[in-house]
């Protein structure tokens, strides 16, 4: 991916840019995240301007959008993260990059190579970024 691609990147990922700008989520791809979101507790998804955003109480933890470059739509996920590991994630390069929004949020492209567990990982740690102490006591 060329710098200018990144930018792009960082920015819609983060921002309601131009419709035009986003295509849909693969079916395959936003089945995997929600099986993941839905299995914490008290999860809502909500549609956003694109792609869908899971929360628990009115906090975003993971947000699945594609955005769509000329060559090829890129789609990607956006959680957040905390301390050391939010600093290494950011720091790592692709498929990691720093969204154009939130003092705690990562972004990762999605792909064929994706590894799902460490998806479930990341998911599952953003959602203990923003969920009530109570909530998380119930998580294993």
């Amino acid at each position: 991916m060329d710098p200018d691609d990144l930018r792009r990147l960082e920015r819609a990922a983060g921002l309601a840019t131009a419709a035009d700008e986003y295509a849909d989520v693969p079916a395959e791809v936003e089945a995997q995240v929600r099986g993941i979101c839905d299995a914490l507790p008290e999860v809502t998804d909500n549609p956003a301007w694109a792609g869908t955003q899971w929360r628990v109480r009115k906090r975003t933890f993971a947000h699945v959008l594609t955005v769509d470059f000329a060559d090829r739509p890129v789609t990607v996920l956006t959680f957040r993260s905390s301390g050391q590991e939010l600093t290494a994630l950011r720091e790592s390069g692709l498929p990691f990059f720093r969204p154009a929004w939130g003092a705690d949020a990562v972004g990762l492209v999605l792909d064929d190579a994706t590894d799902w567990t460490e998806i479930a990982e990341l998911i599952t740690d953003s959602y203990r970024v923003v969920a009530p102490k109570k909530l998380i006591a119930l998580l294993p």
